[in-house]
């Protein structure tokens, strides 16, 4: 009697993410011809208008421990990883649903190496931008303490990750919960501490403002980068990460109360 070969489930969801991972990269960097192009002229659009901001308001004043320019790249690359997490987990579903007839491959899959593969690109777009500052030798953006900027780094993509994962599933079921997430990237950039520090703002403000998990992984970024910056007070790691764990959470028991509802959708 001849034994049916089976293979490790880790081994058939690193093969499925390994070939979406090359369906993804192709589709997002050979498809959109405008799309290097916008994922580097972003960030220098808002530093050039801040420039401009910058000479009427005097915001290098605003900023103790950093210079101004270089803070406010550094809280922008931070936040765009996070946004990017959001927004390209948000239409991995509907992108890939075709690919669901395959038993191998669930929602949460394309999700995942979505959100991968955006943290991967944003990456080299910040390490670019860093080389860019160290050629230029003005305002260098070059972190102090690598290994913090790293991990924080890193820290800001699994929250992107995760609410990306929460995302994907209620974009999915309510078309709606796309066109309000968009409304409101704008309103969160400005309140997460990206363009104007959180210190500025009057106290009672303040304690509002750090119930958002995103300003705390950009203070603890900012002080990987500027090892004399003064972050707003208040912020705290643990508070980072047991918001981030629990939306982890919320978003993997939403795939897989509505696993089967998103194959079907």
């Amino acid at each position: 009697m001849s034994r049916v070969a089976t293979r490790h489930p880790w081994v058939v969801t690193r093969s499925v993410w390994y070939a979406l991972f090359l369906r993804e990269a192709i589709a997002r960097t050979m498809t959109d011809r405008m799309g290097w192009f916008w994922m580097v002229a972003e960030p220098i659009i808002f530093t050039l208008i801040m420039v401009a901001i910058r000479s009427f308001i005097h915001a290098d004043s605003l900023v103790i421990g950093a210079p101004f320019l270089p803070w406010m790249v550094v809280g922008l690359m931070g936040f765009f990883l996070v946004r990017e997490g959001m927004t390209r987990g948000m239409g991995a579903i509907g992108a890939n649903q075709a690919l669901f007839a395959y038993r191998q491959v669930v929602p949460i899959d394309p999700v995942i190496v979505r959100v991968g593969l955006e943290g991967l690109l944003r990456s080299f777009i910040f390490l670019l931008f860093i080389a860019g500052g160290l050629l230029l030798k003005v305002d260098a953006i070059a972190p102090d303490d690598a290994l913090i900027a790293l991990s924080w780094w890193l820290s800001l993509w699994v929250l992107g990750l995760a609410l990306g994962l929460i995302v994907s599933v209620l974009a999915t079921l309510v078309v709606e919960v796309a066109i309000v997430l968009r409304m409101v990237m704008m309103p969160l950039l400005i309140l997460s501490g990206v363009i104007f520090p959180i210190q500025v703002a009057p106290h009672w403000a303040q304690q509002y403002l750090l119930l958002n998990p995103v300003v705390h992984g950009l203070e603890h970024l900012r002080e990987g980068f500027f090892v004399s910056y003064w972050a707003v007070v208040g912020v705290s790691a643990v508070y980072f990460w047991l918001v981030t764990l629990a939306l982890m959470a919320i978003g993997l028991i939403l795939h897989l109360r509505y696993k089967h509802r998103l194959i079907a959708h």
